[in-house]
């Protein structure tokens, strides 16, 4: 940037890049809508008003009757659960007008270590969408998973060298931290870091005290407008989530309406790509705000100024002289569709699609990364003489699980699924170092009646997950994943029924987003014939594995009670 011309065209002596007059213009300070001329040059805003006919000539755009406003930034996101290349996830997002995001890699993390958020960092480089990154904290999020490789300090203070690096992502591992684990504390003691995002699950009173007495400074966890309120009145910043399988938006938002936007932002934490593609990023939580009676004006501060504060992005996040011209022209304040976006003053966006986005290149080492040792119906048997055991229920919505007795259907000497009951199995392989260790238990909820479907993705360690009645069955999608080099897979009677390859790290497709939706889809209805009708099962599935959110989950290690966090037996003890 030459911000001596950038000054000089603020002074109205050069002539600026672009002139943008007739739209109302969001004043994030003032929540006021300005009627101004907007001048651009070298990417940023230079001022206000009409530029002087003596400067020369310029691109102008008349906006009339449409409402600019600063591009969007998700405060809290994983990449990895879009299933999407960057490049693509990019396009998705620009579309929608988000223009910048803050992400925690430590999905990619725990399958490829620091190289892979190091290649991540590379691949991010010039694309026309803000890519900031928190170090993972937690890799493995508890030391009841199986990741590539744990990280150290050193790898956290290796990460936080990079320029687009911020500070330490979420402390999942909150029993450790309000322990006050020596390990925990290490992490947060890094000198490089900004400041710490947070992960508290349900922590109130003086669990809470001590989480946050840590240097923790915000949480996207709340579920309940009483838990949200607590965490705002203790000092942490409450990042309002609306993710596929954690619709939380609507039960927090009378923070919002009572309380002001401050300490405030949107996160989108983990969308899967038909949630993107369909309905949005940001924008799509502005809309639903908006409908539920949010000021259009409090809902566009949560959608950006709010975000760059806390991250401390100190030029982004508004309209004025000197900021980013990262810029989204709205047609209205209901629905919140994008008819042009600007990207440090360059169009990404028009007539609905983003221009100008190239395809990034992934090594062999980053698809080679599925690599586990065979599975057969034997190695998913699980010995039981009968009595009650532990199953795992879904919570529709929610990434948390309660625990439930039930009694055990035996057959043979071993436990079995109960499609009557809807009781399925459910197993985690490790995947990383093909050491054969399987994690294996039941689960409810989700109505499955007739064979198997597994994933790759299954957080945050991202070892193999199936769920299934029928072994075989199990087997077969466990099979199918390793020959795909990761995926997703449904299976009944030994047949693959469709499948979604995502052979980037097991974790992310190679293919257009609209295709990727597609096999999706029919992954969809496939899993509804045999008797799934969960909203996303697969992010449903993919959380089931993740030992750091209540109550009951499952990792390659076994049954995980995260309440006590401890590894506990199928059976009840009685």
């Amino acid at each position: 940037m030459d911000r001596r011309r950038l000054i000089a065209v603020a002074r109205g002596d050069e002539a600026p890049d672009l002139v943008i007059t007739g739209a109302k213009v969001f004043s994030s300070f003032t929540k006021e809508w300005l009627d101004e001329t907007v001048t651009v040059a070298e990417g940023r805003v230079a001022g206000f008003g009409d530029p002087p006919a003596k400067v020369g000539e310029f691109e102008t755009l008349d906006a009339s009757g449409m409402y600019l406003v600063p591009g969007f930034i998700d405060a809290h996101v994983h990449i990895e659960s879009s299933k999407l290349m960057v490049d693509e996830f990019a396009r998705v997002l620009l579309k929608h007008g988000t223009t910048s995001i803050v992400c925690d890699p430590h999905e990619i993390a725990n399958v490829l270590g620091t190289d892979g958020i190091h290649w991540l960092l590379d691949i991010c480089e010039g694309l026309p969408l803000d890519v900031w990154v928190m170090a993972s904290s937690c890799v493995p999020a508890s030391s009841f998973e199986s990741p590539r490789r744990p990280f150290t300090v050193g790898d956290l203070e290796s990460i936080l060298n990079r320029k687009h690096a911020l500070g330490i992502a979420e402390m999942m591992n909150f029993p450790g931290v309000i322990s006050g684990s020596d390990g925990e504390l290490a992490k947060l003691e890094i000198a490089s870091a900004t400041h710490v995002d947070g992960h508290a699950p349900g922590i109130v009173g003086h669990a809470l005290d001590a989480y946050i007495a840590a240097g923790i400074r915000s949480d996207h966890e709340a579920t309940t407008y009483e838990e949200a309120l607590e965490k705002r009145r203790r000092g942490m910043w409450v990042l309002l989530r609306e993710a596929s399988n954690a619709r939380n938006l609507l039960d927090l938002l009378p923070l919002v309406k009572e309380f002001g936007p401050d300490n405030c932002a949107f996160c989108t934490d983990d969308r899967e790509p038909d949630f993107l593609y369909r309905e949005g990023s940001i924008n799509q939580m502005c809309r639903a705000s908006v409908a539920h009676g949010l000021a259009p004006e409090d809902a566009l501060l949560l959608a950006s100024l709010n975000a760059a504060r806390y991250h401390g992005l100190k030029d982004a996040g508004v309209i004025g002289p000197g900021y980013k011209a990262d810029m989204v022209l709205l047609g209205d304040l209901t629905s919140f569709r994008p008819e042009k976006v600007w990207k440090e003053g360059r169009l990404v966006v028009t007539g609905g699609e983003t221009i100008g986005v190239e395809d990034r290149d992934v090594p062999l080492w980053v698809r080679r990364s599925v690599r586990n040792a065979p599975v057969g119906p034997a190695d998913l048997a699980v010995p039981c003489n009968g009595g009650q055991i532990r199953v795992i229920e879904i919570v529709p919505g929610q990434l948390l699980t309660n625990e439930v007795h039930v009694d055990a259907a035996i057959s043979g000497g071993v436990a079995v699924a109960a499609p009557d009951r809807d009781l399925a199995k459910i197993a985690v392989i490790e995947r990383h170092h093909a050491t054969g260790r399987i994690g294996k238990g039941f689960v409810t909820g989700f109505g499955l009646h007739r064979g198997a479907f597994a994933s790759t993705v299954a957080h945050d360690a991202h070892n193999i997950v199936v769920v299934g009645v029928s072994d075989e069955d199990m087997a077969a999608a466990v099979a199918r994943l390793e020959e795909l080099g990761g995926g997703i897979v449904a299976v009944v009677g030994g047949v693959v029924l469709e499948e979604l390859p995502l052979p980037v790290a097991g974790l992310l497709a190679d293919l257009p987003v609209a295709e990727v939706v597609e096999r999706l889809d029919r992954l969809h209805e496939h899993l509804a014939t045999m008797g799934v009708e969960s909203p996303s099962p697969f992010m449903t599935l993919s959380f089931l594995a993740l030992s750091v959110i209540p109550s009951l989950k499952i990792t390659d290690q076994g049954l995980i009670d995260v309440d006590r966090f401890e590894i506990v037996p199928l059976k009840v003890d009685t």
